[in-house]
């Protein structure tokens, strides 16, 4: 048969120890008086107190007390209220039925009948106190030594009786009132009393789980067969934990089972780390109307933190569901129920919906099948030893006993006391029978071992075990290690606790219509639930629990979150929020950095760039201007043509060497020219090919030795001719050095000091190559590139074109003044033409070249800029000064015949007189005359 649920220590009926060690310590110190007050009373006026009215005594051997409650705490100064029918009577005639077992077993206590003395605690800490003064009053004696009777004799004083050991009580409170009075008079009150011996009883509780009542200083008497709050505190933990729950709130009914249950789950999980408590509410004890919607509106703040734990009695879980559901927040809250709400319906009766979800926790516990047979056996004739059994008896079947003198009211139906409890009425077992059992057991296992060893072969108790040693019974009972009622093991620790066995339960709705609890892990010392642990794409790899043992809100079987942050991206760092462990912010790793650790960005070395996933560095892409590159196409195919074209004036140079055109332009210096011309563009293919040592020295010698050449054997030519016709201005005597041979060495000179200049670079700073990643470095890592190039930064570029600029200047001024030689003349005015064209394409270069500077293509602008520029120049070198020529050579060889010799002077002449000429013409108005100079034969 299924048992109902029940919590350990009843939520409701602690409330009176809501203040705890503030209320009940000063009831403890007020216990002297009480006991001096009751002393000093007549033997009649204590006979209440002797035969308390309500309580039951069996008769035995040895005799234990017992503390259920009974009733219900009463209302308006009335001790007790209405009875209770499980948590009071179950529980009472389960010792009974543990004491029929012990004494019918012949192996157990032979020879030994146990009895009891059971009172009703009547769920109020104050009025056990009372009743629990009958156990410890024949424990001491009033001084008679100068009390005689009439006759002279001594008073015969009967041997009170003596309870060795309690068993109980239910609710927390009770049981530290109580372990203190069994404690209290050892060490304070011998010197009001006299003590008959050690002032010591045990007690052990079938149904306490205050986490204090481990402290085994204060409590060293105190036992039970129960867990503590404490257990099932880290219990909840770690189920919090196994379900990847990381971010929760706690509720607890004020007083002490709420209170020191979220006391004890807070310290726990402060000790296991990685849980964070969002907030922590507490529910009064007399809440206000309004107050559960406040509370539910508290929660909300921190939203993130969907699961709450709740240590609270039944009626603050059902107004904590309903305050939920009228807020709309059906599915929102995931509830960790405590063993208060454990299996039971009446917490979320109509509130199926909210509830779904909700994971609670039960001590281990079965069925007793013999207690089934037992109570339902139970009748009105075979249990008078039951005072308490009548009152049950109308309350369970609804009828009235009737009694001499005794009406019965309108529609009150008369007991027959044929009734069967089972067959009348609903019977369903309470959930702490088991524990009361196993509770008498203990001791009954304890005072056997005890009186083997201390009455070997006595038929009975022997005179050692008369009284009984409480601090000795406390040994056995702390050594007891039995299988129980339900079949698991009894046993204790060293602060007489039981080990915690819990059965973990979650609250489902079947097909959406049916609920109920499903029992889906245990917990015994660690947890296992019954379900598997898979990972969770969705969340970055974070493990979670998934399995159909499980059912969340909305049918999911996935764990939902709980969490104040979710776990960072690949490639973010985590930034702590101040105070709280679980809570932070997530902060992408940016530029070129990548993740040193969870909480740390760390730059790469400049040779390197982060991974897609910033886990790491990975080495930058080297990469070089490619021939098939459109930066380098068309620089490669003008140099191409331009290669051809020179390739092909040269040899018509060569062919056609003796012909008055060749002669006439200066063989010597257009082959140096033309040699120039054919070096500049061959700069290009050297700047397009991939660097190396070899290149590079290359791209030194020839970047500025091309033009270096070209424009020195232009500079000679224009510098001759304005010496000759500026010399023929004064004297008909020719200017020195016009030779072919003097004209060869100054050009020679002149390039030998753009050679001596890169011979010293050499020396300097021998050719090598480098990586450049500075230069192609954006802000995204991802374009990021390294450059192979020689080591020729801007600066030491210009400085190698700056001499071949100086020879073109200086070519262009010379071009400049000798503007006034007739067109006809040698090759004046075509050298004026190159160097102007010359000079506008290198103005052009220079904003272009630096203006792209800052560009991500900055490498490939600048080479094509440059070779493009150079292939410009040389080519309006060859167009203007040898194109012409070689048309004519080609194409008009009757004009390319020996005309007839002129001398020097003849030319100055000619000259002159072509110049005035052009003076002339030039002071027209309408410029319609043409001066025709005289050509010299």
């Amino acid at each position: 048969m299924a048992t109902t649920s029940a919590a350990p220590d009843t939520p409701a009926s602690r409330q009176s120890y809501g203040r705890g060690r503030a209320t009940g310590q000063p009831l403890v110190s007020q216990l002297p008086f009480l006991w001096a007050l009751l002393l000093g009373f007549p033997a009649e006026s204590r006979a209440s107190v002797d035969t308390p009215p309500h309580s039951i005594k069996v008769e035995g051997d040895i005799t234990l007390g017992g503390l259920f409650p009974i009733h219900a705490r009463g209302l308006a100064g009335v001790p007790c209220g209405e009875l209770k029918k499980e948590k009071g009577i179950h529980r009472m005639e389960a010792m009974l039925y543990a004491l029929d077992q012990i004494n019918s077993d012949p192996d157990l206590l032979p020879n030994v009948t146990l009895g009891a003395r059971i009172l009703d605690t009547c769920s109020r800490d104050t009025y056990a106190l009372e009743q629990s003064l009958t156990f410890v009053q024949a424990l001491i004696q009033k001084d008679t030594s100068d009390v005689r009777c009439s006759n002279g004799e001594p008073p015969i004083v009967p041997k009170p009786e003596r309870v060795v050991g309690v068993i109980g009580a239910s609710a927390s409170s009770v049981s530290i009132m109580v372990a203190n009075v069994l404690r209290l008079f050892a060490g304070e009150a011998v010197s009001l009393i006299r003590v008959w011996h050690d002032f010591q009883i045990p007690q052990i509780s079938y149904a306490s789980t205050a986490p204090e009542l481990s402290d085994n200083a204060r409590y060293d008497f105190f036992s039970r067969v129960v867990p503590p709050d404490s257990f099932q505190a880290q219990a909840m933990v770690d189920i919090v934990r196994a379900m990847g729950w990381n971010y929760v709130s706690t509720l607890a009914s004020e007083g002490s089972y709420g209170e020191s249950g979220v006391d004890a789950f807070l310290q726990i999980s402060r000790e296991a780390g990685g849980l964070c408590i969002a907030q922590s509410i507490r529910i009064p004890r007399e809440p206000r109307p309004g107050e559960f919607d406040k509370i539910i509106k508290r929660l909300m703040e921190t939203s993130n933190a969907r699961v709450v734990i709740i240590f609270a009695n039944e009626d603050d879980i059902k107004r904590v569901l309903e305050a939920a559901k009228r807020a709309n927040l059906t599915g929102h809250f995931l509830f960790v129920g405590s063993d208060s709400w454990g299996a039971k319906i009446a917490p979320v009766l109509n509130q199926e919906d909210v509830a779904e979800g909700a994971v609670t926790i039960l001590p281990k516990r079965a069925s007793i099948e013999g207690f089934d047979q037992y109570f339902t056996s139970r009748s009105l004739e075979n249990n008078r030893r039951n005072m308490w059994f009548a009152e049950f008896w109308e309350d369970n079947f609804g009828c009235k006993l009737t009694r001499p003198g005794l009406k019965l009211d309108s529609g009150q139906r008369k007991c027959t006391g044929e009734e069967r409890i089972g067959k009348d009425s609903p019977y369903e077992q309470e959930g702490k029978v088991q524990f009361v059992i196993d509770a008498v057991y203990v001791m009954a296992h304890a005072l056997h071992h005890m009186l083997t060893d201390l009455c070997p072969g006595a038929p009975g108790v022997c005179s050692r075990m008369d009284p009984v040693d409480g601090g000795l019974l406390l040994k056995y009972i702390r050594a007891a290690n039995f299988n129980g009622s339900a079949g698991t093991g009894v046993m204790f620790n060293e602060n007489g606790d039981a080990p915690g066995r819990y059965d973990i339960f979650q609250y489902q709705m079947s097909n959406s219509t049916i609920a109920g609890y499903k029992v889906i892990g245990q917990w015994t010392n660690h947890l296992r639930l019954n379900v598997g642990i898979h990972p969770y794409c969705g969340c970055f790899g974070r493990r979670t629990l998934a399995t159909e043992e499980m059912q969340w809100p909305g049918g999911e079987r996935q764990a939902p979150d709980s969490v104040c942050s979710f776990p960072c991206g690949p490639g973010e760092r985590k930034r702590m929020v101040k105070g709280m462990l679980c809570c932070w912010h997530c902060e992408l790793c940016d530029g070129y950095q990548h993740l040193l650790n969870e909480f740390t960005c760390e730059t790469c070395p400049f040779d390197t760039r982060p991974t897609p996933d910033r886990a790491g560095c990975r080495p930058t892409p080297i990469i070089k201007l490619e021939w098939t590159s459109p930066w380098a196409v068309v620089p490669v195919v003008l140099a191409m043509l331009g290669i051809l074209a020179t390739t092909g004036v040269i040899v018509t140079f060569v062919r056609f060497n003796d012909t008055p055109i060749v002669r006439a332009a200066g063989r010597e210096l257009s082959y140096v020219l033309l040699v120039g011309i054919f070096l500049t563009y061959l700069i290009t293919f050297l700047m397009m090919a991939e660097p190396s040592v070899t290149v590079c020295a290359l791209r030194r010698l020839l970047l500025g030795l091309g033009m270096c050449v070209s424009y020195s054997a232009m500079l000679t030519k224009t510098n001759r001719i304005y010496r000759i016709f500026e010399r023929g201005k004064k004297s008909v005597t020719p200017p020195k050095f016009i030779s072919p041979a003097s004209q060869l060495i100054i050009t020679s000179l002149l390039i030998s000091a753009q050679l001596l200049g890169i011979f010293i670079w050499f020396t300097l700073v021998p050719p090598h190559t480098i990586i450049d990643f500075e230069e192609l470095h954006p802000p995204n890592p991802e374009l990021a590139r390294g450059i192979l190039k020689c080591d020729m930064s801007d600066l030491s570029l210009i400085g190698c074109l700056s001499y071949s600029m100086a020879l073109m200047v200086t070519c262009t001024v010379y071009a400049v003044k000798s503007r006034g030689v007739p067109e006809t003349f040698n090759e004046a005015k075509p050298i004026g033409f190159t160097m102007y064209t010359t000079c506008i394409i290198w103005l052009a270069f220079v904003p272009i070249f630096f203006g792209t500077a800052q560009s991500t293509e900055k490498m490939f602008i600048q080479t094509t800029t440059l070779t493009v520029s150079m292939s410009l120049s040389a080519t309006v070198s060859l167009g203007m000064l040898y194109i012409p020529k070689v048309y004519v050579i080609v194409f008009h060889p009757e004009r390319n015949m020996q005309k007839r010799k002129r001398s020097f002077k003849s030319v100055v002449q000619a000259a002159t007189v072509s110049t005035r000429l052009s003076h002339k013409a030039s002071e027209k108005q309408n410029g319609d005359i043409r001066g025709d100079a005289e050509r010299p034969r």
